[in-house]
């Protein structure tokens, strides 16, 4: 049976080892696929915009003759120097169609992402904001991660990222329902139970997944809500008696909150994260309902959505 198609992009860059590991993966498993990614990293980008120059747009068929099967499906590699969510809106709004008519993807995979994406992450993520950018345009989309940078094993939890994967692309229709949002915000989930409900807004793109490997895997997969994390000592201040001076953002603490059901608790318990996140802030109009979340976060015996099952 053939595989449905895929849109890959990432924040990491399109030489990214993380983005290389899912291309092999799923075009060895059969699915075609498309390809768009920055030209260079742009981790932490949030949902930046280039709006100050035009943008290079180059094919990369080293990159996809260098990991393409003979007889295999379809593989398109394109980057773009710009930022994630640039990546998304060429993709979404008529890139695709125009340079790769051929693949029409049912889901939009952003990553695998070197680093957490836990808690407030996803507020500052690049591998998370491309995947809502695309969702934003009705494509069904999930974010993936390595939750470490101990090391770039991203094959460990391949396992359970194709899992996913294939149980969403199981569910979901080969052609996007709402791609373009035609009906704009007219067009809500709808469903006779809240499992089906859940289903319904991922189909529409009002709810994106987002994924965490730990940094060693247990074989476990946990669907979870957001923790609380707390990044302390972020920028270095024994130097301010001097005008000028460079400071550099980062973290040199980061505590996580011991709340259950949380993906830190998730991820620090050697589990596989899975995150339902709206994409749509609470108060606007295709803002999903504390009741829908709450019913998208029950758990599957495997660990994974149950209503993907």
């Amino acid at each position: 049976m053939d595989k449905p198609a895929l849109f890959l992009t990432n924040d990491d860059g399109v030489e990214a080892k993380g983005l290389r590991v899912l291309i092999r993966a799923l075009h060895s498993k059969g699915h075609p696929l498309v390809v768009l990614a920055p030209a260079s990293e742009q981790s932490c980008s949030g949902m930046r915009l280039t709006l100050s120059h035009d943008l290079r747009f180059v094919e990369r068929e080293d990159i996809a003759e260098s990991i393409r099967e003979t007889n295999g499906p379809p593989l398109r590699v394109f980057s773009l120097d710009g930022t994630p969510c640039d990546c998304s809106i060429v993709a979404m709004d008529g890139g695709l169609s125009m340079w790769a008519p051929e693949i029409s993807p049912t889901m939009c995979v952003s990553g695998i992402n070197q680093g957490p994406n836990l808690s407030v992450d996803v507020m500052h993520s690049g591998t998370v904001s491309a995947a809502r950018e695309s969702s934003l345009y009705g494509m069904p989309s999930i974010a993936l991660s390595l939750a470490t940078y101990e090391h770039s094993d991203f094959e460990d939890s391949l396992p359970a990222i194709i899992s996913l994967i294939d149980a969403c692309t199981a569910k979901l229709p080969r052609e996007p329902i709402n791609l373009g949002r035609p009906d704009g915000s007219v067009r809500k989930p709808e469903a006779p139970n809240p499992k089906l409900l859940a289903l319904a807004a991922f189909a529409n793109g009002d709810m994106i997944l987002n994924v965490n490997a730990p940094r060693v895997w247990n074989g476990s997969i946990k669907t979870v809500s957001l923790g609380s994390r707390w990044y302390h000592n972020a920028i270095d201040m024994r130097d301010t008696e001097h005008f000028g001076v460079a400071f550099k953002v980062g973290a040199a603490n980061i505590k996580d909150e011991d709340i259950p059901g949380t993906d830190c608790n998730a991820i620090n318990s050697g589990s596989v994260s899975v995150t339902p996140l709206s994409s749509w802030p609470i108060n606007h109009p295709l803002g999903l309902s504390e009741e829908l979340m709450a019913a998208a976060t029950r758990t599957a015996p495997s660990g994974l959505p149950e209503w993907l099952f």
